[in-house]
């Protein structure tokens, strides 16, 4: 389960909370009025999930490259192309 803490208890109690909040290692979600809005996660766990979205971009653009989506063109076409609207 995710520790949940307020704005006003992180302005209050600073990074102290954060690190009572985090011990466990799992992430801390920020409620702003109420509601969710900021995640807090450890370095390591953000580290893993960026690697895992630079994966996922590798592969996407292989296959772009396997099935021959890509445009081969000097850079003046490419923004020629791409800001056209």
């Amino acid at each position: 389960m995710l520790n949940t803490i307020t704005a006003n208890e992180l302005k209050t109690k600073g990074i102290s909370i954060l690190n009572e909040e985090s011990e466990s290692g799992s992430e801390v979600i920020i409620t702003v009025r109420g509601k969710n809005k900021f995640i807090i996660l450890p370095i390591e766990k953000y580290n893993y999930l960026r690697e895992c979205e630079l994966e996922t971009a590798l592969n996407e653009s292989k296959k772009d490259i396997k099935n021959k989506k890509y445009h081969k063109e000097s850079v003046e076409k490419h923004i020629k192309r791409i800001t056209r609207g």
